[in-house]
């Protein structure tokens, strides 16, 4: 089979997207990990370690996928799985959660504050990664990165709706809030 130069370099391509897919997905993963070891509340705990293991499973995912394509020349787009709800079920949740917690004090210590704004950050670096893929791939690539996109957006959800609930920003889900004591 002779391939063509255009078709040698969508295949490098590729192969170079999903690979640094996983080195971001590797440094997302490891951000949550440390952030779940250091987290003294068991909310922040739990979090944390769901997004942790979240993030273990899109590297296997990735992983397979590049082996596919290296053995192969293709990749079985298989769902990647229904780990994030979509953002109307995250808020919803987020919503109970916070009516649960409302006037207690802060739930996260400055170490938790701190992880997630280095989730927050990861999440967005990888969020914007993913992006680039889904506008610059050919159709495959594009496939693969899609649901990716979804992902990342629901963690970046996430991970601002526990910053938002922790710091007390008046802020929900990037939304002012109706604060009492404003008048």
């Amino acid at each position: 089979m002779t391939v063509s130069i255009d078709a040698a370099e969508a295949r490098v391509k590729l192969e170079h997207a999903i690979t640094t897919a996983i080195q971001y997905e590797t440094r997302v993963h490891a951000t949550y990990a440390e952030a779940a070891a250091t987290a003294e509340n068991p909310v922040a705990r739990r979090v944390f370690s769901t997004l942790r293991d979240e993030e273990k499973g899109h590297i296997r995912y990735l992983r397979e996928r590049l082996e596919e394509w290296r053995a192969n020349g293709s990749i079985n787009l298989f769902e990647i799985g229904g780990e994030i709800a979509p953002r109307s079920a995250v808020e919803a949740g987020a919503a109970r959660l916070r009516a649960t917690l409302s006037g207690a004090a802060s739930i996260a210590t400055g170490a938790e504050l701190e992880s997630l704004r280095k989730a927050l950050q990861a999440e967005r670096e990888t969020s914007n990664f993913y992006q680039q893929m889904v506008a610059t791939l050919d159709a495959d690539g594009r496939r693969l990165f899609e649901r990716f996109v979804e992902i990342e957006q629901g963690h970046l959800a996430i991970v601002q709706a526990e910053m938002d609930l922790v710091t007390g920003s008046g802020f929900w889900f990037d939304t002012g809030e109706f604060r009492p004591e404003a008048g």
